[in-house]
């Protein structure tokens, strides 16, 4: 079987099923590849995300955000980070004149609620299970031939399929990747104290542990922390667990009491030199991979799908959405923000690192000195939360 589109999008993940969902009243005619649907909802998803009010718009514009149920769904009003050194930094919605710093929500959720999205789109053909095996491109079009034979042609290919993007072997585009030598822990926990809506970051000497509030009393925990000491986390029975996370946030929050199980990922820097190649673009993961401490990632993604649909949502019928000039044009786009947040929480990660104690007094100094420069430091949030983060 041989098919047609203007678009195919490889990876229904969070940032393809944006973009398709975006231009659900474009005139393009798009397929979105698939290998497995997302999975049911079984209890507290791990993987949380602070999603700025920034891409709360944006998933509400392309009719996703007012599906999610509320009740899994937490703002936050206040954050309050911590050096270890006694360096603390405290930003509020309040004072900056916003409503809410970011909200917390489950990866799954969203995910669901995007599949379900896409699946009733009338301009785009679901391909699922579907995996790619391989692409070409010429002048005309890209030729993308599918596990089970299918031929499928289209002007864009779009790459959305994760950090270990095929599409982007496939296209040739070289990703440089440097390991920290770090794992994200990652866990749900009942607190004895309610969190009122705050958002806690330790800059400690093993690590950088955060708090992000959940409804129900809840907080989720992201420990960014030594390969070693990762693992010896994820390995400890449920009670032993409360007891470390709990101790290593000062007991804010009171006793813990675990919901899930701790998982433990490899966290590394991604960069490419473009995200694009000829007939081919690249959002999400496939396009980069940050250090979770700003919590920024999917946002990136996000704004990855909303940069493109807005250039192609409007095209009209004689103008190709795969020609170079709009490929650069996206590049243009996505570039400033994507330098800036990569190089920014780089720059942290090495900054705290626990072996770089001799940094101690100036890290810590910063913090102090951002947090008694209120202007400083309500345009640092306002920045963060209304601009394209």
């Amino acid at each position: 079987m041989h098919k047609e589109f203007d678009l195919i999008i490889v990876g229904a993940g969070l940032a393809g099923a944006s973009l398709a969902a975006a231009l659900r009243s474009s005139r393009l005619k798009i397929a979105v590849v698939e290998s497995q649907p997302p999975a049911a909802a079984h209890g507290w998803d791990q993987r949380i995300y602070a999603i700025s009010p920034t891409n709360a718009d944006f998933l509400s514009d392309i009719g996703a955000w007012q599906h999610l149920d509320t009740a899994r769904l937490c703002p936050v009003y206040d954050m309050k980070i911590f050096g270890d050194a006694g360096g603390e930094l405290d930003f509020s919605a309040y004072d900056c004149g916003l409503r809410e710093l970011a909200w917390i929500v489950e990866s799954g959720l969203m995910q669901r609620e995007l599949w379900e999205t896409i699946k009733r789109q009338h301009n785009l053909t679901l391909l699922c299970p579907a995996r790619p095996t391989a692409l070409a491109t010429d002048d005309a079009a890209a030729t993308l031939t599918l596990d089970d034979g299918r031929v499928l042609t289209a002007k864009l290919i779009v790459a959305a399929d994760g950090a270990r993007s095929w599409v982007r072997e496939a296209a040739g585009i070289d990703a440089r990747i440097t390991p920290y030598e770090e794992k994200g822990v990652v866990a749900n926990f009942r607190c004895e104290h309610p969190h009122r809506n705050t958002a806690y970051q330790w800059f400690r000497e093993d690590g950088i542990l955060a708090y992000l509030p959940l409804p129900e009393q809840m907080i989720s925990i992201v420990w960014s922390t030594p390969n070693d000491h990762a693992d010896a986390l994820a390995a400890l029975d449920a009670d032993a667990l409360c007891e470390r996370v709990a101790a290593a946030g000062h007991h804010q929050l009171g006793r813990l009491e675990a919901v899930t199980p701790a998982a433990a990922f490899p966290l590394r820097l991604m960069r490419i030199a473009e995200p694009v190649a000829p007939r081919v673009a690249l959002i999400g993961d496939a396009a980069h991979a940050i250090h979770p401490l700003s919590g920024h990632g999917i946002n990136l993604g996000y704004q990855d799908a909303k940069a493109l649909a807005d250039l192609l949502a409007p095209l009209p019928a004689w103008r190709d959405p795969g020609e170079a000039a709009l490929l650069a044009a996206y590049a243009r786009a996505r570039a400033e923000e994507t330098t800036l947040l990569q190089s920014t929480t780089h720059a942290l990660n090495r900054l705290f690192k626990p072996d770089n104690g001799l940094l101690s007094g100036l890290r810590n100094l910063g913090l102090n000195l951002t947090n008694r420069l209120p202007v400083i430091r309500n345009t640092l949030v306002r920045y963060a939360v209304s601009g394209h983060f």
